[in-house]
C-alpha cells in the first residue's frame, strides 16, 4: 500500500547477524578488473560494514601494496568455520515445511512438464489451503476472471472481499499493494480494469509476486490486446470476461508452473539450446533467406528453448523483442496440443511489444516428434499462403544440412552437465550476462546446467530454487539492494554476484570456505567466457523484407486489435 495507508505493516528485510556476508550498491564503484579482486574487494568492504552491526554506513579504503591487501583478503576470506559465522536465516528456510502436494502441483525446477489443472478441487477442503501460492484474477465489479486451484464461481464470495479490500483503500486515494501475516503474503495488482491477487505462504519477495502477477496479466492480454479488455469494461462493467477465455486455462495454469519451476522467468532472461556457433549461424542464415513482405520476426525453437531468432531489420532499429514476450509465446506452443497438428495461423499480442495490437503467428514443427518449432510472426492477415511457402524453404534447407538431425544431438542432453566445467565444490549456478551492446539489440540471455545429485528428488529441487528466490530478493532489494551475498544454508553454501557485466547465482557444497568459492566464480566465469559463442546469442541476425515499414509505424507495431480474433478456437 502507499505510504500512511498501510492494513499490516512487516519489515521487508531484517539485516544480518550471521553467515551471509552482502555488500550495498554504490553507482560510483568502478567495475573489477579481475573476478577474484571483485569479490574479495566486496567481502573485504562488508567485513568493515559489520563494525556498524548492521547499520548503513560508509569508510573510507586505506591504500595498501597489492601484495599486502591481497594477503590480508585471503586471510579475511578464509575463515568460513570462524565462530562468527552461524546460519544466517536458518529458521527462515526451516521454520516452514516444504508443501508439495501429492497431485504435484509444483513442477520439477529447471524444466518441468505440464501438470494437470484443479478446476474441480474443493474449495473448502484443507488440503486447498494448503497450496503453497494461489493465483486470483478478477475484474473491478468483483467478477471472478480466474482462480489457479479451485473453480471460480465456488470463490466468487472470497474474490468479492477481495475487490472490497481494493475498494476500501482507493476510497481514500490510496492504492493496495500487500498485506501481510505471519505466514502469508497477499499481494495485489490493478491493471486497468482488472484485478489480480497473489496468495503466498512460500519464502518469495513481494518484488518477485508483483512480477508472477504480471506474467498472468500479460498473458490475458497476449490473447485479448489490452485495449479490447478495456473498451469491454467501458461499455459493461459487470461482464464476465471468462466468455472470451473460455479454455485458456490451462494456458494460464501452465505458465503459473512454469514460474515456479523455470529460473527463465526469474532472471527475465531467455535459455538458449547449447550448440556449436558454427550451427547457429548456419540455422540464422536459411532463416535469414526465407523472407516475405511483413514478416517481422522468425524464431526457431527446440523444447522450449531458443535456438535462434532473426528479426526485421527496422524492427531492430526501433525496439527488441522482450523476454516477457518470448516467454508467453513459449508458454502457448507449450500448453497446447493443438499446435502439433500442423501449420497453425493465429492473432496473438505481444503485450511488451505493443500491447494493444496483434500479430499473425504461423506455429509448424519440423519433425515428427513435434521437439523442433518454426514460428513466423507477421503484420498482415492475409499472409498465411506467403509464410507457409517460407517455411517449406527453410524445411528444405534444412533437409539439405542434416540440420534436424544435429538439433536433436544437441537435445539429448538438453542442457550440459557441471562436471563438464572441471570446478570442484560447485553443484549448480545460474548466469546472466549484462554487457550487451545496445547497438545489438539482442534478447537478455542466461545460461544454467543441468540440475543434478544431491537435487534429484522434487523436494530438493523446490528447496534450491526457493533459495536461489531468496538471493535474488537480496539482490534486487529496493530497500537495500546488495551487490554480494556469501550465504551458508543447511545443506550448502550459495554465493550470488552482481556487477554491471553479469549476474550470478551460484550453489556449492557446504563445506566449501570463501577462498574456494572465489576461485571457483573465476575458473567458472573463464569457462563462460570460453564458451560464450555456443551457450548464447552473440550478434543475433537480421534481414530486410520486401516491403519495410518506416520506424515505429502501427504496421511494425502489430495489426487490428479486434476482439473476434478466432485465436481461443484453438484451445
Amino acid at each position: 500500500m502507499e505510504a500512511g495507508s498501510s492494513l499490516s505493516h512487516k519489515s521487508e528485510e531484517t539485516e544480518a547477524q550471521g553467515d551471509t556476508v552482502c555488500t550495498e550498491v554504490k553507482e560510483h564503484d568502478a567495475e573489477a578488473t579481475n573476478p577474484e579482486d571483485g569479490i574479495r574487494e566486496a567481502v573485504t568492504e562488508e567485513a568493515q560494514n559489520d563494525e556498524c552491526e548492521g547499520s548503513v554506513c560508509s569508510t573510507e579504503e586505506e591504500v595498501v601494496p597489492d601484495e599486502e591487501k591481497d594477503a590480508s583478503s585471503d586471510k579475511e576470506l578464509s575463515d568460513s568455520a570462524s565462530t562468527d559465522n552461524t546460519l544466517e536465516d536458518s529458521s527462515e528456510f526451516s521454520g516452514r515445511p516444504l508443501v508439495v502436494c501429492e497431485k504435484k502441483e509444483l513442477c520439477s525446477p529447471f524444466g518441468a512438464d505440464l501438470v494437470s489443472s484443479h478446476r474441480e478441487e474443493d474449495v473448502t477442503a484443507e488440503s486447498w489451503r494448503m497450496h503453497r501460492k494461489h493465483v486470483f484474477v478478477l475484474s473491478e465489479a468483483g467478477k471472478p476472471i480466474y482462480s489457479r486451484y479451485g473453480n471460480e464461481e465456488a470463490l466468487s464470495s472470497t474474490m468479492g472481499v477481495m475487490m472490497a479490500l481494493v475498494s476500501f483503500v482507493q476510497s481514500g486515494n490510496n492504492i493496495i499493494h500487500s498485506i501481510y501475516s505471519d505466514d502469508h503474503k497477499v499481494v495485489f495488482l490493478q491493471r486497468g480494469p482488472l484485478v489480480l491477487v497473489s496468495v503466498s505462504r512460500t519464502l518469495q519477495s513481494e518484488i518477485q509476486l508483483h512480477s508472477e502477477l504480471l506474467y498472468v496479466y500479460y498473458q490475458i492480454i497476449s490473447m485479448l490486446t489490452q485495449a479490447s479488455v478495456a473498451r469491454i469494461f467501458e461499455r459493461k462493467k459487470n461482464y464476465d470476461l471468462r466468455r472470451l477465455l473460455t479454455g485458456s486455462e490451462k494456458i494460464l495454469d501452465n505458465l503459473l508452473n512454469l514460474i515456479d519451476s523455470d529460473p527463465s522467468f526469474l532472471l527475465g532472461a531467455v535459455q538458449c539450446l547449447p550448440l556449436s556457433s558454427s550451427l547457429r549461424e548456419s540455422l540464422s542464415q536459411i532463416l535469414q533467406k526465407a523472407t516475405t513482405s511483413n514478416l517481422v520476426f522468425s524464431i526457431l525453437i527446440a523444447k522450449n528453448q531458443l535456438v535462434t531468432i532473426v528479426q526485421e531489420r527496422t524492427v531492430i532499429d526501433d525496439t527488441r523483442l522482450d523476454p516477457v514476450d518470448l516467454h508467453l509465446l513459449l508458454n502457448l506452443i507449450r500448453a497446447s496440443s493443438a499446435f502439433q497438428a500442423g501449420e497453425v495461423w493465429t492473432p496473438i499480442c505481444l503485450p511488451r511489444f505493443n500491447p494493444n495490437g496483434y500479430f499473425y503467428a504461423y506455429i509448424s514443427y519440423l519433425d515428427p516428434d513435434c521437439t523442433v518449432c518454426l514460428l513466423l510472426l507477421s503484420t498482415d492477415r492475409e499472409a498465411f499462403y506467403s509464410i507457409s511457402d517460407c517455411k517449406k524453404k527453410i524445411e528444405e534447407s534444412m533437409a539439405t544440412h542434416n540440420s534436424i538431425q544435429a538439433i536433436s544431438s544437441a537435445l539429448q542432453s538438453q542442457s550440459y552437465s557441471i562436471s563438464l566445467l572441471g570446478v570442484p565444490d560447485l553443484r549448480h549456478f545460474m548466469y546472466k550476462p549484462l554487457d550487451i551492446p545496445e547497438n545489438h539489440k539482442q534478447l537478455t540471455q542466461l545460461t544454467s546446467p543441468e540440475v543434478e545429485a544431491p537435487y534429484c528428488s522434487e523436494e530438493e529441487k523446490v528447496r534450491l530454487f526457493d533459495l536461489y528466490r531468496y538471493l535474488h530478493s537480496r539482490i534486487h532489494s529496493t530497500t537495500r539492494p546488495l551487490r554480494l551475498i556469501y550465504h551458508v544454508a543447511e545443506k550448502e553454501t550459495l554465493l550470488a554476484w552482481v556487477t554491471r557485466k553479469f549476474e550470478l547465482y551460484t550453489c556449492f557444497s557446504p563445506l566449501v570456505t570463501k577462498a574456494s568459492a572465489i576461485n571457483a566464480i573465476t575458473k567458472l566465469l573463464r569457462w563462460i567466457k570460453k564458451e560464450e559463442d555456443r551457450l548464447f546469442i552473440r550478434n543475433p541476425p537480421k534481414y530486410t523484407t520486401a516491403s519495410n515499414t518506416s520506424r515505429g509505424s502501427r504496421s511494425s507495431r502489430g495489426g487490428s486489435d479486434s476482439i473476434d480474433n478466432g485465436f481461443l478456437t484453438l484451445l
